[in-house]
């Protein structure tokens, strides 16, 4: 490998391990700020799982094709991809104006729900 001396290799070595360690330790950290279970999140997925209902209801119920069914899958996925992300940016928290701007999203794909 590399013609490195032996004390050299020993703060390489301890340098790794202290940066491994470290990133555990956030990640860690990063973990528990994350709140899940944030009454704007919940209000979210609440209706994100309600829609993924309705969307099985009426693909059964013949009211959808699966292409259609596939599709409106597909969106919902996107805004649940979304508000994970806005919340990943703000401990796990969405402020207002995501909570807004996702139920108008939400919204959209309700309307194409049972047309």
């Amino acid at each position: 490998m590399f013609n490195i001396k032996g004390s050299t290799k020993a703060v390489i070595l301890a340098l790794i391990s202290a940066f491994v360690i470290g990133s555990a330790g956030s990640v860690i950290a990063a973990d528990k700020d994350w709140n899940k279970d944030h009454p704007r999140r919940t209000e979210v997925n609440k209706r994100l799982n309600n829609q993924d209902k309705r969307i099985h209801q009426e693909r059964k119920e013949g009211d959808l094709t699966k292409a259609q069914a596939q599709t409106l899958h597909k969106d919902d996925r996107g805004i649940r991809k979304e508000e994970r992300t806005m919340a990943s940016q703000d401990g796990g928290h969405i402020t207002k104006q995501e909570q807004r701007t996702l139920n108008q999203q939400e919204n959209q794909v309700s309307k194409q729900i049972g047309k």
